[in-house]
C-alpha cells in the first residue's frame, strides 16, 4: 500500500535473502549475534557483521547502528536494539524506539528502502500482533515528516504476516501489495 509518499510491502520470507537498501536487525545493545534473526544475518552475511557491531556498541535502546552487510544483497545492516541482554524480554515501548530509531537511521544514510522483520518476536517474546502495531505506529509517526520510498515488512511465518497484514489497517485505506 502507499501511505504518504512511501510503499509499504508485507512479504513472507527470510529477511537475509531480501534486495534492499538495509535490512534491521533487532539487536541487543551489545551488538552481539548469538540468536533468532540477528544468527541468521550473521551466518548468512559473514562474521564480520558481528564484529563491526561489537565495536559500535554499547547501542542504547531507542539508538541504531549501521553496519555493512557482508554476503547479504542488502548494502547495510541497521541494529537497532529492542533488548539490552542478549535474549532479554523485549517490550511495546523498546519496538516502538527500536523501529524509529532503524528508520532514523535509515534516512540518515540516504537509503530507498530498508526491511524489516518482527520486532522483538523472537527472543524478546513480544506477541507478534502487538509488536506489528507497535511497529506499524511508529512507520507512521516516522513518515509523518520524513520518506523513505520503499518499506518492507518481512514476515517469517504465516502468523507474523497476519499480525503485520491486520496492524497495516491502523494506516487506514489502501490495499496491501
Amino acid at each position: 500500500m502507499q501511505y504518504k509518499e512511501t510503499e509499504i510491502q508485507v512479504k513472507v520470507g527470510d529477511i537475509t535473502n531480501v534486495k534492499a537498501d538495509a535490512i534491521v536487525n533487532p539487536a541487543n545493545s551489545y551488538g552481539l549475534m548469538g540468536g533468532g534473526v540477528a544468527l541468521s544475518i550473521k551466518e548468512k552475511g559473514g562474521a564480520g557483521i558481528e564484529k563491526e557491531a561489537t565495536s559500535k556498541a554499547p547501542i542504547p535502546v531507542g539508538g541504531a547502528i549501521a553496519t555493512t552487510a557482508g554476503k547479504l544483497k542488502a548494502k547495510y545492516v541497521i541494529h537497532a536494539p529492542t533488548m539490552v541482554e542478549p535474549a532479554q524480554p523485549s517490550n511495546i515501548r523498546a519496538i516502538k524506539k527500536a523501529t524509529l530509531a532503524a528508520l532514523k537511521r535509515g534516512s540518515e544514510l540516504g537509503i530507498s528502502s530498508i526491511a524489516f522483520p518482527g520486532m522483538g518476536t523472537g527472543v524478546g517474546g513480544v506477541p507478534k500482533d502487538k509488536a506489528a502495531r507497535a511497529m506499524i505506529e511508529a512507520i507512521k509517526d516516522f513518515l509523518q515528516e520524513t520518506r523513505i520510498e520503499k518499506i518492507l515488512l518481512i514476515a517469517y511465518n504465516q502468523e507474523m504476516y497476519k499480525a503485520f497484514k491486520d496492524a497495516m489497517k491502523n494506516l487506514g485505506g489502501g490495499e496491501l501489495i
